[in-house]
């Protein structure tokens, strides 16, 4: 059998972490995997220095991730098309308002084989509906995409902290080459055929941690998060049932996509973090994800609104208290208290 030729798609510190973890396994599994793996990395001057160079040559992100060394079988290049050719594994890994784009670049580079996966945390919600981002990047590819999700700090990863994480494939046998690639004694993967219910839970969890760093702003103590963090998980499930139905199932929430990853996001990451700081300091959030993100968007906010717009078209506001409290916070001025006591 030919081996399989990995191409990852994005390069912030989940990217780069990722990296890390892919290139280690298709070193150890040279039998299955091509050992050079592409990586498409946008490209930026860091003192003077394209970011690339700084890759290949020192096998460090120096702006995302700083600190953790790169296996050297990674290669950083900034076409994408020429990253994506001849590939037959694609993982995304990047921020969602560029799957669309990136992905039209990419049509008709890569191998007539290949199967995506999908790292990426969310999902496009509008008034008219809900869509999965691996459903928009095997729309636009014409290929299956399984999607890679849960209580995964980049950081934590990157420096080889023990994590689970949950692997969504409707077809078991990508499933067990996702899980040759990305499983390792510090990273370990359970596959599921719910890759509905694993975006959901990437995507939703976000807002629920929204509300955590505003209870850890306004100084409430322990049981006040463990509170909202259970009624949030009472909301993604609702929500899935009510909108997805038989779909996503029960047993997703129970995997490291769902209660894990959302413990984990309302306990650290940035969701947290930038809610915390607009509850202590009522800043716009713009003006906060400009000076603690260091360059990267948050998540929790859009998909607040843009859950916002989904329930309200439906009349269905008022079945997700938790949701519809963050929002108003966020969007429409509503006392950070609320978070208490309108939920």
């Amino acid at each position: 059998m030919a081996v399989e030729n990995v191409c990852i798609i994005g390069s912030g510190n989940w990217g780069s972490a990722i990296a890390k973890i892919v290139g280690e396994t298709t070193s150890k599994h040279s039998d299955v995997f091509n050992t050079t793996v592409r990586q498409w990395v946008f490209e930026e001057t860091i003192n003077g220095e394209k970011l690339t160079d700084i890759i290949n040559t020192k096998h460090e992100n120096v702006k995302y991730l700083p600190g953790v060394t790169l296996p050297s079988n990674v290669v950083a290049i900034p076409d994408v098309v020429e990253a994506c050719k001849d590939a037959t594994l694609i993982v995304f890994v990047l921020p969602h308002q560029f799957v669309r784009g990136v992905c039209e670049k990419m049509k008709g580079h890569f191998a007539p084989n290949a199967r995506a996966i999908s790292l990426i945390k969310g999902l496009e919600i509008t008034s008219d509906g809900t869509r999965l981002f691996s459903e928009e990047i095997s729309r636009v590819l014409d290929i299956p995409c399984s999607a890679l999700s849960g209580a995964n700090i980049a950081d934590e990863v990157a420096r080889e902290k023990f994590c689970e994480s949950t692997v969504g494939c409707t077809n078991m046998q990508d499933g067990a080459v996702f899980h040759k690639l990305f499983d390792t004694p510090y990273f370990r993967i359970n596959v599921i055929q719910d890759h509905v219910g694993v975006q959901l839970c990437g995507a939703l969890k976000n807002v629920v941690a929204v509300g955590a760093g505003l209870s850890d702003g306004l100084g409430y103590g322990s049981n006040t998060k463990a509170a909202i963090i259970r009624r949030g998980l009472m909301e993604m499930r609702k929500f899935g049932q009510t909108f997805f139905g038989d779909v996503v199932k029960t047993e997703t929430f129970f995997e490291s996509c769902g209660v894990a990853d959302l413990i984990t996001t309302c306990s650290a990451g940035r969701n947290r973090k930038v809610a915390e700081a607009f509850a202590k300091t009522g800043q716009p959030i713009e003006k906060l994800e400009a000076e603690l993100l260091n360059g990267q968007k948050l998540q929790g906010t859009l998909t607040a609104q843009e859950v916002h717009e989904f329930l309200s078209a439906r009349g269905m506001v008022d079945q997700f208290p938790l949701f519809h409290t963050v929002y108003r916070i966020i969007y429409e001025g509503l006392d950070t208290q609320a978070i208490v006591r309108d939920i």
